[in-house]
């Protein structure tokens, strides 16, 4: 038996903005140096990967790409300065909280080891 966690930051409203798929979406900007070959490379549209996006930015209240608009040499995207740290502070507290959970699950894997135990034990029907 494993553990298996999904993380996600929410607003007020509880519409989810920061996740797992928005990490990924922004790890690929930052090869691709663009929105569109980001959205591309993990096989979605440009308009979730926009609206990804622009959930993002209004969840934390600041821009976390530098678009570029117009001809082909001017087509693209890069992420800011401030993105690029919120990212590094992300997978650090998405690493943080999934290691954390480790004390609590295995300490559950031992009590329900101990209940399944009373369970196959003669009489041991709850």
């Amino acid at each position: 038996m494993e553990l298996k966690t999904k993380l996600y930051l929410v607003d007020e409203e509880g519409n989810k903005f920061m996740g797992i798929g928005v990490l990924w979406l922004l790890d690929q900007v930052a090869v691709h140096n663009s929105l569109r070959k980001a959205a591309s490379a993990l096989g979605i549209s440009y308009s979730k990967a926009f609206s990804m996006v622009q959930n993002l930015e209004r969840g934390l209240g600041v821009a976390v790409l530098n678009r570029r608009k117009g001809g082909a040499s001017r087509d693209g995207a890069t992420l800011t300065a401030f993105a690029m740290a919120f990212l590094d502070l992300y997978r650090n507290f998405e690493k943080q909280a999934k290691r954390d959970l480790n004390v609590p699950f295995d300490r559950f894997r031992q009590d329900l080891a101990l209940l399944l135990e009373a369970q196959d034990a003669p009489g041991g029907e709850l």
